[in-house]
């Protein structure tokens, strides 16, 4: 697609709007960054996406005028922007094309693309996928939602790269023609129903990066998860599972502590010791990694070295210290109740329990079930912490403080570990109205903690 002198309007000033026009400028559009905020600079918006590019932009801020709808070509929409607000649908009357980022970066980049989605484990596995393809020397990027825009290494990217990328729900349902090489489903639990308002319209965005792909090529799925082993029967491309509870005739499996593969002969990959991760979660982390690498034509030796090595990410269930006796590990990116029971369980001590934050409308039911004895206190806070209590005192668990403030909810935890005991940061819920994100939250956990 020739994109020169389109008029193109980029909705969402964040990270990944400002990277989208960024490239759009260099592609040669005529770009109006749109925000709906009035509070945000124009100048700075401005000055970041100027960086790097001679070209202009226009920034308009506040409602979005019809008379400037009737000038669009295309409009490339941010992830954290909903596609059911009533200025989109202004936009879609109209016939006008909208792309995610995604979607943009991949109609104007190179190479091959190794997707992976799923409401857990998406950011190790991708970290770890990368990292295999380094150590393979590939001529890898790793980008998306893990905090690395696509759009911004584009210009980079040649014929023989391969490009590592966590895919959101969010970046998921604006995708056209996006068609990963190899794609990846982890797993698929209740999440950011606050966003898609149903579970089905939330598995149809995560299915959706599957839907361009064919024959030729892989998508891997885990075989324990009813949705994606359903998913596995419907779809065009080359179905290779992953399991952690039984024998595959042909996958990556968990046999008594060793991770078999077997795709036509059996042959070890490692054993669950000889890694630096905790937890079932994370065994299913690396063998989706795994099976990826392998299908994409990786020699098994080198996929064996890199699992070994790898130390993890940080913000998922990250040890920080032991002070007096007692464990402080940092599972801040555990943002929703499926992660947080991985936190939970990876854990082999008494644990204090810092939960709450954002509401995303999600059931805590199975999350204080999965607690199976291991919580000594749950300390909670933010917007969810009345809604948790009650639900745990439902369940017959009352050990249970609400604090008001993150720095009181760890000191409650500091003062009440005993050595022998853990204090684990494992919310359940986004970090937003108390922190920016989760990784915010997660070094101002660090930071307490090593002033100790």
């Amino acid at each position: 697609m020739d994109i020169k002198g389109k008029k193109v309007l980029v909705f969402g000033s964040g990270i990944s709007g400002i990277a989208a026009g960024r490239l759009l400028l260099q592609l040669g559009a005529e770009v109006i960054l749109y925000d709906g905020n009035t509070k945000l600079e124009k100048e700075k918006i401005l000055r970041k996406l100027s960086e790097g590019c001679m070209a202009k932009a226009e920034v308009l801020l506040g409602e979005l005028m019809p008379e400037v709808l009737e000038q669009l070509d295309l409009m490339v929409i941010s992830p954290g922007v909903p596609t059911d607000l009533p200025v989109i649908d202004r936009i879609r009357d109209r016939k006008i094309p909208i792309w995610g980022e995604i979607e943009l970066a991949y109609v104007f980049g190179r190479g091959d693309v190794l997707a992976i989605t799923g409401t857990n484990g998406k950011t190790t596995t991708t970290a770890l996928l990368g990292e295999i393809m380094r150590n393979a020397g590939r001529n890898t990027f790793v980008v998306g939602n893990i905090g690395n825009p696509y759009t911004d290494i584009v210009f980079k990217t040649k014929k023989d790269s391969v490009i590592v990328a966590e895919m959101s729900s969010f970046q998921l349902e604006t995708i056209h023609t996006f068609r990963p090489k190899v794609s990846a489903v982890l797993n698929i639990t209740p999440d950011h129903l606050n966003r898609h308002h149903t579970m089905e319209a939330y598995i149809a965005a995560k299915e959706n990066i599957a839907k361009n792909q064919t024959e030729e090529d892989v998508c891997v799925l885990n075989f324990e998860d009813e949705t994606t082993r359903k998913f596995g029967e419907s779809i065009k491309a080359e179905v290779l599972y992953f399991s952690s509870q039984r024998k595959l005739k042909r996958g990556i499996y968990l046999d008594e502590g060793q991770i078999i593969v077997n795709l036509g002969e059996k042959k070890r990959l490692c054993h669950v010791d000889e890694l630096q991760l905790l937890g079932v979660h994370n065994y299913e982390n690396v063998m989706a990694a795994a099976a990826m690498a392998l299908s994409y034509g990786i020699p098994l030796e080198s996929v064996q070295k890199s699992v070994k090595k790898f130390k993890g990410v940080e913000h998922r269930i990250e040890f920080v210290a032991e002070k007096g006796g007692v464990a402080y590990y940092n599972d801040s990116k555990g943002t929703n109740p499926d992660a947080a029971i991985k936190g939970i369980r990876a854990m082999k001590r008494p644990t204090l329990l810092i939960g709450g934050g954002y509401d995303k409308e999600s059931s805590y039911e199975e999350w204080i079930q999965a607690f199976d004895g291991k919580v000594k206190k749950l300390v909670l806070i933010g917007a969810t912490k009345e809604k948790i209590a009650k639900t745990a005192g439902e369940l017959g668990f009352t050990d249970v403080i609400l604090a008001d403030t993150f720095e009181e909810a760890f000191c409650l935890c500091r003062d009440l570990a005993v050595p022998g005991d853990a204090v684990l940061l494992s919310p359940a819920c986004a970090s937003w109205g108390m922190f920016k994100n989760y990784e915010e939250r997660g070094d101002k956990f660090k930071e307490l903690v090593n002033q100790l």
